[in-house]
């Protein structure tokens, strides 16, 4: 009896620094998302640089695209940005911005300053578009089929890797 008093919280512990390891090994990019597989959420919002036209998800159906979300008071955006100009150059799918939670000329003034590699920028001033998206902050980005489905979701700035090894072959395989 005296050995079960001191057995029954070193199992509690054994079990607690199972999960923390466990935890720990996890990559904080990859939260996974509820909305991957299923359609992105509706929306319709006015281009950053012609407030009066507006974009909706029904617009660019039938396509497969990216979606970037971006702020110009973001700074991790402004690390990535130089190789969403880049890609936009090379690939044949059409990028998307979601100018999240932003003034407009801010963001119109940074696209002028380091390159526009959108095919069109979306305000979303209020960010309930990004809320619908599932947005925990900026950069994410979104690859989305020609269905309206979100096929893959990546959280922080991209880097040459993740357009390489998980974009890249995600893109060519929706194309068929």
């Amino acid at each position: 009896m005296k050995h079960l008093r001191y057995l029954v919280p070193l199992g509690l512990l054994l079990v607690l620094l199972y999960f923390l390891r466990a935890g720990l090994s996890l990559n904080p990019r990859e939260v996974p998302s509820p909305l991957i597989g299923k359609p992105a959420p509706a929306f319709s919002l006015p281009r950053l640089d012609q407030p009066a036209v507006r974009i909706a998800k029904d617009d660019l159906r039938g396509k497969v695209w990216i979606l970037n979300v971006w702020a110009s008071w973001c700074l991790a955006c402004r690390q990535e940005h130089p190789l969403l100009v880049a890609y936009a150059k090379s690939s044949q799918v059409p990028i998307y911005g979601l100018n999240y939670k932003d003034e407009p000329a801010a963001g119109l003034k940074w696209l002028a300053d380091f390159g526009n590699p959108y095919t069109a920028s979306l305000a979303d001033r209020d960010g309930r578009v990004g809320i619908d998206f599932g947005v925990y902050g900026v950069p994410e980005t979104f690859v989305i089929d020609g269905e309206g489905v979100i096929r893959y979701k990546h959280i922080g700035p991209l880097t040459p890797e993740v357009l390489r090894d998980t974009i890249d072959p995600l893109l060519k395989q929706l194309h068929g």
